[in-house]
């Protein structure tokens, strides 16, 4: 690995002193480009959340009931509180593994047969884990409701985690990640991961890496099954064409004896302490340059969850986007820019990023880093709140529309702790709002100082122009080190 090395403080220098003023004239937009305003949003709809019942069985499974009589359709999904975060240590993607052979064979059903068995009805069965989660999700017409349940018990109780399916789909794993390592995105995501969250479970590849996967054995799978996918430890969401009674009766029918048992006491280690750093992952022969730029943010419950969230949208998201207006419009560096935040069960982050030609990756860099300054630093305008509001407003009657969509709702709020009662009140509380609130989460909760940045593209035709605007410490790795020495980033 080749290390150069850069100033933390120099970050803070903005774009203007690290250019020169014939750069400065040729970088400014023409006084006769033709900018307009967006068309005014349409008037919101009004929002009404289905009723919904809450009940726990007697062994201790949540169940949610949310009737959604508009559709003949019936969605039933199971989260369990378990995910890539209780992967043994060593051995990152086990949950993951668990949760994707689900289907592939369970129940004394064969893959192919229940492959079959939901075709014939018409529905769909998926499964899949997250950080904080695995799922089993089964969406059926009304009529097939029973089968729907029978299924998915069948699936989340009793998968057979035959041998020759584990074969199977760890090949298929390791092609399709042979490919992602060829992709400057995939590859700015792990690094990124590894610097924001460290040693902690957040910062490990969710799917597993090469080495792990290959070692993943059938006991493993069966061992993390026998732990966590148990009714204490799970939510069940049953949304659609059906009374409260019909889906208690059914729900407590087939999965009234599934066995509660004793769960593992969490023992996660905290995130690491925030601090600049800059990585520059080689890609030779790139035309383009992946940015990434974030640090540790809130996790999911935090009660400045929402404000911060807006704020982020302001910078980069839908209804603001400061980044896209500078990089995209402004500057021509780039075909989108955009910021995210992302909440978990322990904590989340912020991250945001773009893509540029290689040339400007310097100039696309500072410009990213002054607009993350100067949203901790300057209040922001009414208008560019009231576009970031007016879509989260105005998107929400969409993220109900569906029982599937209802379900992700409702399951959210349930596993990570929110109110329930607060769903339908969504639109009032993102208006609610204030240019001041902004500015308050933007300055409690930015960090420009200490930001974790990845560039992933060809490093010879940048990394010379990074010191002449403010970024003159770096570490230099090749691809092939990032999945080398992943556990030391």
């Amino acid at each position: 690995m080749s290390v150069a090395r850069w100033r933390a403080h120099a970050w803070a220098v903005p774009l203007a002193a690290c250019l020169l003023p014939a750069q400065l004239a040729a970088a400014q937009p023409a006084e006769d480009w033709p900018f307009e305003e967006p068309p005014p949003p349409l008037l919101a709809p009004e929002v009404t959340f289905p009723d919904y019942e809450l009940r726990q069985l007697d062994n201790g499974l949540q169940v949610v009931v949310v009737a959604a009589r508009e559709q003949p359709v019936v969605n039933v999904r199971l989260l369990v509180r378990a995910g890539s975060t209780n992967d043994p240590d060593g051995l990152p993607g086990v949950a993951a593994m668990a949760a994707e052979m689900l289907d592939r064979g369970a129940g004394g059903r064969t893959a192919q047969e229940i492959a079959a068995t939901i075709d014939n009805i018409g529905g769909a069965l998926s499964v899949g884990a997250g950080n904080d989660l695995s799922f089993v999700n089964v969406l059926v017409m009304k009529d097939s409701f029973d089968l729907a349940l029978e299924l998915l018990s069948d699936v989340a109780r009793r998968p057979a985690y035959d041998l020759s399916e584990i074969a199977r789909h760890r090949q298929q794993l390791l092609s399709s990640m042979q490919v992602s390592f060829d992709d400057p995105g995939y590859i700015a995501g792990i690094v990124f991961g590894r610097l924001v969250y460290g040693q902690h479970p957040y910062g490990r590849p969710s799917t597993g890496t090469p080495d792990s996967l290959r070692r993943i054995a059938r006991e493993d799978l069966e061992a993390f099954h026998r732990t966590h996918y148990l009714p204490n430890n799970a939510i069940l969401a049953v949304v659609g064409d059906v009374t409260t009674e019909e889906a208690l009766a059914g729900v407590t029918r087939v999965l009234g004896g599934w066995e509660r048992g004793e769960l593992p006491v969490p023992s996660l280690i905290e995130p690491p302490r925030q601090s600049p750093r800059l990585v520059v992952v080689d890609k030779p022969g790139s035309v383009q340059t992946v940015i990434r730029a974030g640090h540790l943010a809130l996790p999911r419950a935090h009660p400045d969850f929402l404000t911060f969230d807006l704020a982020i949208k302001i910078l980069g998201g839908e209804g603001g986007n400061r980044l896209g207006g500078v990089l995209r419009t402004a500057r021509s560096l780039t075909y989108s820019a955009s910021a995210d935040l992302v909440g978990r069960q322990f904590t989340g982050d912020f991250m945001a990023q773009t893509e540029t030609r290689s040339p400007a990756t310097a100039e696309a860099l500072r410009l990213m880093v002054d607009e993350i300054a100067r949203l901790q630093r300057d209040r922001v305008r009414l208008a560019e709140l009231r576009g970031a509001q007016d879509y989260l407003a105005g998107n929400f009657p969409l993220s109900i529309e569906t029982p599937n969509a209802i379900a992700t709702q409702v399951l959210e709020a349930v596993l990570f702790g929110l109110d329930l009662d607060a769903l339908e009140l969504y639109p009032e509380r993102v208006r609610a709002v204030a240019t001041g609130d902004i500015q308050r989460v933007a300055r409690t909760f930015l960090q420009p100082e200490n930001l974790a940045i990845v560039l992933v593209g060809d490093a010879r035709s940048f990394v010379d122009d990074l010191a002449g605007v403010g970024f003159d410490d770096y570490e230099l790795l090749s691809v092939d080190e990032v999945f080398s020495s992943a556990a030391g980033l």
